[in-house]
């Protein structure tokens, strides 16, 4: 399989996505990190509250599944959060730990009180941010931006530069920030922002391509699903060389959320055969743990850590599932963590029915087979979903006894 990138144990993609046509203008970085924000713009999803322990005990679990960086928080918001963000620096986690803070000293201060590595640094740079929200002119938040690069580099931090809303400022404006800072302040990175989802993911390559051309240094992505193009936009950005992607597991964020962890990590490995130090296995271990502590409810239908994406009613092809996978699902469940479930309802078919017999250790002969098949699909009907294990023991006693 060496040769075919796309066909793995693992996965069976597309030839498509490694033509030379596709890839020919790619500016693919060998190597991905990930940036989780999860304990910070995932919290901004409403009626998100991650307590102390919660906190602690999520960044733990994303430091284990190998995200590089976790924004841990915004010490300003208030003390439990301060005290979250180091009891989480105090445990030495292999990923670094970042906060988000304004262009101001105080937020600087609370970030250096903290003991944290780095900092997310926002300014805006919509024109209509800083015009409606912040009441700021263009000089005002290139002047802003360079104190706090400046105070911040001076004091040990690395510096993410991060002027939110990029998709949607003034692009002479941006070109002005972006090399007054690189002039006058030394960031580490710039992020490329879709701070409301708004722009087609091609628009965010093209951005990427031009950000990179004015600053020389790494370029960050992030981006929000507001028109369901969040993971589409970040994907879109590494295409074009974005070296860090700021994702949110489960995709949670403000709003509809931003790009999902899950999502991007499969795609940058099984898509584009990006390395990352992602342990694709502690995927939905981790989906599961974001979902109790948050409240958020998973799709059934969401892509990797839902219920059904590995799941299968349709009895057709049945024994070809369980013997070759990747026939029918585009990557191995548990190459995620996940695990084949088979269930039975209007669209099984007898190989279904045998399938479960042996999951539960019956027999039944082809006869009865056939019966409890009209049987199950009956029952599907009636209760217009999928039956339980129980209830398809019903009946196999019904049917055994005669």
């Amino acid at each position: 399989m060496q040769n075919r990138p796309w066909e793995t144990e693992n996965w069976l993609t597309s030839e498509v996505n490694y033509w030379e046509d596709i890839r020919k203008d790619f500016s693919l970085p060998s190597k991905v990190q990930f940036h989780d924000a999860t304990l910070r713009d995932g919290e901004q999803t409403p009626g998100v509250v991650f307590r102390k322990h919660e906190k602690v005990e999520i960044a733990q679990k994303l430091s284990e599944l190998g995200v590089d960086r976790i924004e841990a928080g915004m010490p300003a918001v208030s003390e439990e959060d301060a005290e979250a963000i180091k009891e989480i620096v105090s445990l030495k986690l292999p990923a670094k730990v970042l906060v988000f803070s304004r262009a101001m000293p105080k937020d600087l201060d609370n970030a250096l009180e903290c003991g944290v590595w780095g900092v997310v640094l926002e300014v805006p740079s919509g024109e209509a941010r800083i015009k409606y929200q912040m009441g700021w002119t263009e000089e005002q938040v290139i002047e802003r931006s360079v104190t706090a690069i400046k105070y911040a580099k001076d004091n040990g931090l690395f510096v993410n530069f991060f002027p939110y809303d990029t998709t949607r400022a003034k692009f002479s404006f941006l070109e002005r920030l972006l090399s007054e800072v690189m002039e006058k302040s030394e960031p580490d990175s710039i992020s490329v922002i879709d701070t409301t989802g708004v722009a087609l993911p091609s628009a965010i390559g093209a951005l990427v391509r031009k950000v990179k051309d004015l600053v020389k240094i790494p370029v960050e992505v992030h981006t929000h699903n507001d028109f369901g193009l969040g993971v589409a936009g970040t994907l879109s950005a590494v295409e074009n060389g974005a070296e860090v992607v700021h994702v949110c597991a489960n995709g949670l964020g403000e709003r509809c959320g931003n790009a999902a962890l899950e999502e991007v990590a499969v795609c940058l490995k099984a898509l584009y055969g990006v390395e990352t130090n992602i342990k694709y296995e502690k995927l939905y271990e981790t989906a599961q743990l974001i979902q109790k502590l948050s409240g958020v409810q998973l799709a059934q239908n969401k892509p990797v850590v839902g219920r059904v994406p590995f799941c299968r009613e349709i009895g057709l092809g049945m024994n070809v599932v369980l013997e070759h996978p990747t026939v029918v699902f585009p990557i191995k469940p548990e190459f995620v963590g996940q695990k084949f479930k088979m269930v039975l309802g209007k669209k099984s078919g007898k190989p279904s029915i045998q399938v479960k017999l042996d999951e539960l250790g019956l027999s039944a002969t082809e006869d009865q087979i056939v019966e409890m098949l009209r049987m199950v699909k009956s029952k599907g009907i009636e209760k217009k979903s999928t039956l339980t294990d129980d209830e398809f023991r019903v009946i196999v006693d019904k049917v055994l006894k005669g």
